[in-house]
């Protein structure tokens, strides 16, 4: 049962995001940097997550069930805006090839 159905999503960096199943399609929220380096979308058996992505202050971005689909067309805009809100935080050109973190740039 927990394979067919997973009570959470393991993120790239470890992190264990509780799966939303109250919705028709089961979903997620995690911040954007977090994916970073992700190229297949997240399934739960044959079905895709609901990715909610949130900002470095965990407001909703963008929702997608098509992560790189998403790297390739939208996350250009959402890089704009957010580049200018949050410009301690990394917002590679590619994201499929950046490191996935939840740290701000370090100081210098």
């Amino acid at each position: 049962l927990d394979r067919a159905v997973p009570g959470y999503f393991e993120t790239p960096l470890g992190r264990k995001i509780a799966i939303d199943y109250d919705e028709a399609t089961p979903g997620i929220s995690v911040r954007l940097q977090e994916m970073f380096g992700v190229t297949r979308h997240p399934m739960v058996g044959q079905t895709p997550l609901q990715v909610t992505l949130l900002s470095p202050a965990q407001r909703p971005v963008q929702v997608t069930s098509d992560l790189p689909r998403f790297w390739a067309t939208s996350y250009e805009d959402v890089r704009k805006d957010m580049r200018g809100q949050y410009p301690k935080h990394p917002w590679p050109e590619d994201p499929t090839q950046a490191d996935p973190t939840l740290r701000a740039k370090p100081r210098k």
